[in-house]
């Protein structure tokens, strides 16, 4: 069978006015990811060759963040707001010559995913020429109806236009369209602005069609999926539905989740079987999990790679550049950035390692910091295999600590110290025998006058 081609134009012009914000709507984020962004990878993995992003004047950013999710994306800019239609014709240069089915997404419907606009694909695949995704809410008074006849669907109405009959159908228009792409350009040629608003309308593709005798079809999906965001509530519930699908989808894949509804992924979360995460853990972009690991409560994980069988938390926190060999454990506040924990090595309790690396199976101290920063420059602290660092140590960076030399506790360790060296710093102790109880004894009399 022949690969049928695709492209997908992707509305994305709005200012987004009432959500009160100086950055293009699209570009808001729901899981860690640009809304533009969610749109454009659920396009690239539905087979798309070519995506075409519409925007609005000074809008590059949109460009740019669409271009991160697919290699081959066209930018063409709505200068004037004219309908939906106009602005799909914003991108006439790439329909010239169109793929064999063209997809019109918004850019702000960020829960879409590739298997429905697969489903499209097919029912174009299947000699349709106009699709229509459709959904069933609870409450469909203001949404436009999709009329259908003997199967076919012949028009989409406007709740404010529809009858007292159409306003009892349930079945309401999503937006997403799908069109065959011998027919799109004539089609969109044909939708005239004889309405109120002066505006050419989209859905009036469904009625050119059924007059030029196309096959015109409706497919439904579900509510939940095609909701839309023009308002930071409306940016909160998608948010909010994301991260149910998120955490069922975890837990159908062999992660236990003690308290679900306190854990947040992002869109690029990977997590291994037999995961235990306990409650209030938050993944950011980039994260990583092998599997047999545990995430105890309140830690917050960030562009980290966590190895199988490794142990993290409560409290901990892995920033950008973290990598945990098998079996690594960090516990209460501990913090690491850009550090590699090889197998077996542990960062126990209350200490900050940056720019380091934990050899294998070695201890890390309560307390201790790696001093990384001088205010201009990084640099490198290096932690041989097995080395044990006292509590309260302060390795200043370049440090380097050999293969399993000690480090007294409360020690600031500035140069290098050799395999199986014992290294401190301390001052001595001074000691002046009965001082506490005549400085007491002093306090007392002293209170009586």
């Amino acid at each position: 069978m022949t690969r049928r081609t695709c492209q997908a134009i992707i509305l994305a012009a709005g200012q987004g006015t009432r959500m009160k914000s100086d950055k293009p709507k699209v570009l808001h984020e729901v899981a860690g990811l640009s809304m533009v962004g969610h749109v454009t990878k659920a396009a690239s993995k539905s087979g798309v060759d070519l995506i075409s992003v519409v925007v609005g004047p000074d809008m590059d950013a949109v460009h740019r963040e669409a271009n991160n999710a697919h290699p081959t994306v066209n930018a063409h800019v709505q200068t004037e707001r004219l309908g939906t239609a106009h602005a799909v014709l914003a991108a006439r240069p790439d329909l010239i010559e169109a793929k064999d089915d063209v997809l019109v997404l918004f850019g702000d419907t960020p829960l879409l995913t590739s298997e429905t606009l697969l489903s499209v694909r097919e029912k174009l695949a299947k000699s349709n020429d106009v699709v229509v995704l459709g959904f069933r809410p609870a409450v469909p008074d203001p949404y436009g109806r999709l009329i259908e006849k003997n199967g076919k669907l012949v028009a989409i109405r406007e709740a404010k236009d529809c009858t007292s009959e159409e306003l009892a159908i349930t079945f309401c228009n999503g937006g997403i369209m799908g069109f065959s792409g011998k027919h799109v350009l004539e089609l969109l040629d044909a939708i005239e602005d004889t309405n109120a608003q002066k505006e050419f309308y989209l859905t009036d593709a469904v009625e050119k069609a059924n007059e030029k005798g196309l096959m015109v079809t409706a497919l439904e999906a579900d509510e939940e999926e095609l909701q839309g965001v023009n308002t930071r509530q409306h940016l909160a519930n998608v948010e909010a539905s994301f991260q149910v699908r998120a955490r069922l989808e975890a837990m159908a894949n062999g992660a236990t989740l003690i308290a679900p509804e306190t854990v947040f992924f992002s869109y690029d979360t990977k997590l291994g079987k037999d995961v235990v995460i306990e409650p209030n853990v938050i993944f950011a972009p980039g994260v990583t999990i092998a599997d047999n690991v545990t995430i105890r409560a309140f830690s917050h994980l960030e562009s980290a790679t966590v190895a199988e069988g490794c142990v993290i938390g409560p409290y901990a926190r892995l920033r950008p550049g973290t990598e945990l060999e098998k079996g690594a454990k960090i516990g209460n506040f501990v913090e690491l950035k850009k550090t590699r924990v090889e197998k077996g090595a542990k960062v126990n309790h209350l200490s900050y390692i940056g720019d380091a690396r934990v050899g294998e199976k070695a201890n890390i101290g309560a307390g201790t910091i790696t001093c990384n920063y001088d205010g201009f420059d990084k640099f490198k602290t290096d932690i041989g295999k097995g080395a044990f660092i006292g509590s309260n140590t302060a390795l200043v960076a370049p440090a380097t600590i050999g293969d399993g030399a000690f480090i007294g506790a409360g020690s600031v360790i500035t140069g290098p110290v050799a395999a199986d060296d014992l290294a401190f710093t301390r001052a001595p102790v001074i000691v002046k025998s009965g001082w506490a109880a005549s400085f007491r004894a002093k306090k007392a009399q002293k209170s009586k006058k």
